[in-house]
C-alpha cells in the first residue's frame, strides 16, 4: 500500500478520507448509490404526502356521498374544484358525466351500466397510475443497491490486494485495513439506499392497494345505484 494510507492507519481512519482515497470506480459507485438514496427519498416524501392526501379525500367524498344529497349537487361541488378532483371523486364525476350524457342522448339510463363502467374503469386505470407513480424507481433501489454496493467493495478489495502484491512492505493489517475499510463504504451505503427503499415500497404497495380496493367498491356501489334508479322509473 502507498504512504498515504499507512499514514492514515497510524493516524486513525476517516470516513470521508477514506472515501477520498477510494479508487476512481468505487468512488463512482458511492456517488451512485449516494443520488440514488437521495432521489429515493425524495420519492418516499413525495409519494407520502401523495397517499394522505388521496386517503383524506376518499373519507371526505364517501361521507359526504353517503350523506344523502343528491348526486348532481355532490358533483357540482367536487366541479367547483378543478384541478384538486382525483381519486374517488374523479371516478365518481367520470361516471355521472357518462350517466348524464347516455341520458340526454336516450332519454332513460337503462342501457348506460356498461357505458358508465367502462368509463369509471378507464378513470381508474389512471388514478391506479397516479398513485403507483415512482414505486418502480424505490423498487429498482431496494433490490439493485445491495449489489452495487457488493461490486464497490469487491472492486475495492480486489484493488487493495493488487497493490499489496506489488508493493515491497510486509502485508500486514495495518496496511490492507484502510483499503478493505473504503471498499466496505461501498456495502454500507448500498445497504442505506436499499433499506428505506424497500420499507417504503412495501409500506406504499400496501396502501395503494387498499385505495384501490376502495376504489373499486364504490364503482360497484355506484352502478347498483344506478342499476336500482334505472329500475324504478
Amino acid at each position: 500500500m502507498d504512504s498515504t494510507l499507512t499514514e492514515q492507519t497510524a493516524g486513525g481512519l476517516s470516513t470521508f478520507g477514506l472515501v477520498l482515497d477510494a479508487s476512481l470506480t468505487v468512488q463512482m459507485v458511492m456517488l451512485a448509490l449516494f443520488l440514488a438514496s437521495a432521489v429515493s427519498l425524495y420519492y418516499i416524501g413525495v409519494k407520502h404526502r401523495v397517499l394522505r392526501e388521496e386517503s383524506g379525500l376518499a373519507d371526505q367524498f364517501e361521507d359526504e356521498f353517503w350523506s344523502g344529497g343528491s348526486m348532481e349537487q355532490l358533483n357540482d361541488n367536487w366541479s367547483r374544484r378543478g384541478h384538486q378532483v382525483s381519486g374517488m371523486a374523479g371516478i365518481f364525476m367520470s361516471g355521472y358525466k357518462e350517466l348524464n350524457r347516455i341520458v340526454r342522448a336516450e332519454g332513460s339510463n337503462e342501457s348506460a351500466m356498461d357505458a358508465v363502467h367502462r368509463a369509471m374503469r378507464v378513470e381508474l386505470g389512471r388514478e391506479i397510475d397516479h398513485l403507483e407513480a415512482h414505486l418502480s424507481f424505490l423498487a429498482t433501489v431496494g433490490s439493485t443497491s445491495p449489489y452495487v454496493g457488493l461490486f464497490g467493495t469487491v472492486w475495492g478489495i480486489m484493488n487493495s490486494f493488487l497493490a499489496l502484491g506489488i508493493s515491497d512492505q510486509q502485508a500486514t493489517i495495518a496496511t490492507v485495513a484502510p483499503g478493505i475499510a473504503e471498499a466496505l463504504i461501498a456495502t454500507a451505503m448500498g445497504l442505506f439506499a436499499a433499506i428505506p427503499a424497500v420499507i417504503a415500497y412495501n409500506r406504499f404497495s400496501h396502501l395503494v392497494e387498499r385505495l384501490v380496493g376502495r376504489y373499486e367498491l364504490f364503482i360497484e356501489e355506484f352502478l347498483s345505484i344506478v342499476n336500482r334508479q334505472a329500475r324504478s322509473k
